[in-house]
């Protein structure tokens, strides 16, 4: 069965009002559908799985004793060995009942922010809970080893047209997240947590698009998919003129806790380094490691649901891979008719991320959005993480408003009560992954009826086109023969080349793919290219699903013979 799990993500927030440049568009909502999904489609369900939360006891170092990364680590580790206390409660009715307009009524005074008169590069300012954001969440501030409990006043918010009376709400009453802004504009974030363990970042553009988390728990199984959530939050007071700001996280789930540790600095790309130290409270059948949330609607490559005046609407268009030995894949995202699931197995890798390559305006048109400024993210791992796979998860969408892309890392070793898995690793948000390839890279993928132009054609077949760019192609003499090397699970290849494309200085490789008779599983393809047996490009991987045969249409003009 299908579900549909709701999640308070922060896909589509103005933030308040951060113009075109953040997504002021109010068609979007704020808390998008996040799609956990298995493998049966026979069924659809809708788990709704964010709760509401009473407070809880403030958790604190014990007087005289310093806080840490080490404490917090040993707090999660004691946690884990209770069993995990739901904090259902109820907000107030008046904030329970905010729609979309109301909520955005609610902003943080910024006179109020966290260090604006203490000399930071640094402010943060607190979401107020409302709306799908309705589990309080603890914040501390933290200087040289004090952390101290930041307590909700509304005093610090204004309220607007929201109809929320301020004086009849709870002075326990928590707060959503948090977002920061830089000194080098105090109205735009650069940063922001809000909603599960979910958070997201900026690079120069100063953009939002697709979103990562703490920690992803069966995701894609036939069963809901459950949503850790940083329940206390500290934020660590940045050194004076220090463009690198602080924050520890306790995470907590019915399966896992966890303690996180972010060290941050804004700039392109926006770096975050991670250190996560998680606590099974149960064996874990799925355990993703550096999640990642983003949105494939519409691209050159599929356009399924080609229905919209747009030509291109995506958050990303591909997962890159860099393996452990040293192989650059692209693997071009999907809006899949049913939902795909794939994995693809390395050892110790040295990165994964999910790209926004394509950076035209031109190909999406969107001058409300701006889908061509959307970060990518590239994760580093640092240290031995062993075996594993990157997985990746493709979910069918109608909607540009809803998060179908799901990628992160899945560690082969079982996941087991008791243990402690430490993972550290970097993050880089910006328009480009801070290394790259020195081949010849993806630039395109285009798909398409296959056939010879003129000719009646006789049976079905696809056609793929990958455009190559970079790297030595734009050395290579006229004499010297480029071939592409094309591996395919399933069908017969025909009608492949690879020829010069000099419109942006690289190569084309082209072919058809005449898929089995009467068959529609999943058909995985590689192509890359090759001169005098040496690889000159990276390897593009594709998943394809054939139509049902009946599908099959040949589109033959009637003057044909």
């Amino acid at each position: 069965m299908l579900s549909h799990c709701f999640s308070a993500s922060m896909k589509d927030n103005n933030f308040d009002g951060l113009k075109e440049q953040q997504e002021p568009r109010k068609t979007h909502v704020l808390t998008r559908f996040r799609h956990c999904a298995s493998r049966s489609l026979l069924a659809l369900s809708v788990l709704f799985s964010v709760t509401a939360c009473a407070t809880v006891d403030p958790v604190q170092p014990k007087d005289g004793e310093a806080f840490s990364y080490a404490w917090l680590k040993g707090y999660a580790r004691q946690l884990a060995t209770s069993p995990y206390q739901s904090q259902q409660g109820e907000l107030p009715d008046s904030l329970q009942r905010l729609d979309w307009d109301d909520y955005q009524e609610i902003q943080f005074n910024k006179d109020a922010a966290l260090w604006r008169d203490q000399h930071s590069k640094f402010r943060t300012e607190l979401f107020h809970l409302g709306l799908g954001f309705d589990t309080p969440i603890h914040m501390y501030e933290l200087e040289k080893g004090k952390s101290t409990p930041i307590p909700y006043m509304p005093s610090e918010f204004r309220y607007g047209k929201s109809n929320v009376d301020a004086s009849k709400l709870p002075e326990d009453l928590g707060f959503a997240g948090f977002r920061m802004q830089f000194a080098t504009d105090w109205q735009r974030d650069v940063v922001a947590f809000l909603g599960a363990s979910y958070f997201r970042a900026v690079g120069s553009e100063m953009q939002y698009g697709l979103s990562a988390r703490g920690l992803a728990i069966d995701t894609a199984l036939p069963r809901p998919e459950e949503f850790p959530v940083f329940t206390h939050f500290w934020l660590e007071k940045p050194a004076t003129g220090s463009d690198v700001v602080t924050v520890y996280a306790l995470m907590d789930s019915p399966s896992v806790t966890g303690a996180y540790r972010f060290d941050m600095t804004p700039g392109e790309p926006f770096k975050m380094r991670v250190d996560s130290a998680i606590y099974p409270r149960k064996s874990v059948e799925r355990l993703g490691v550096a999640p990642m949330t983003s949105m494939f609607m519409i691209g050159e490559n599929d356009r399924r649901t080609n229905y919209d005046w747009r030509a291109e609407i995506h958050d990303s268009d591909g997962l890159a891979m860099q393996t452990g030995n040293g192989e650059w894949i692209w693997r071009p995202l999907g809006n899949p008719a049913n939902l795909q699931f794939n994995a693809y197995s390395d050892s110790n890798p040295k990165g994964f991320g999910l790209l926004q390559r394509d950076r035209h305006f031109d190909h999406y048109q969107d001058d409300g959005v701006f889908y061509e400024k959307r970060p990518s993210l590239w994760i580093e791992p640092l240290g031995d993480w062993g075996k594993g796979s990157v997985q990746l998860v493709e979910i069918p969408t109608l909607d540009e408003t809803f998060d179908n892309i799901v990628a992160f890392w899945n560690p082969a070793a079982p996941v087991e009560a008791g243990q402690e898995l430490l993972y550290s690793y970097n993050m880089y948000w910006g328009s480009h992954p801070p290394v790259q390839s020195n081949r010849a890279r993806v630039v395109d993928t285009f798909t398409g009826i296959g056939g010879v132009i003129g000719k009646k054609r006789q049976y079905y077949s696809k056609r793929f086109v990958i455009d190559f760019a970079g790297g030595s192609l734009s050395m290579l003499g006229r004499d010297t023969e480029v071939k592409a090397v094309i591996t395919s699970s399933e069908g017969r290849v025909e009608i492949e080349s690879a020829r010069p494309l000099h419109s942006i200085n690289g190569y084309r490789a082209m072919f058809d793919l005449v898929p089995p008779n009467g068959e529609s599983k999943p058909i995985n393809l590689r192509v890359y290219l090759e001169a005098n047996g040496q690889p000159l490009t990276e390897t593009w991987q594709y998943q394809w699903v054939p139509p049902a045969e009946k599908d099959r249409e040949l589109h033959n003009a009637g003057h044909l013979k």
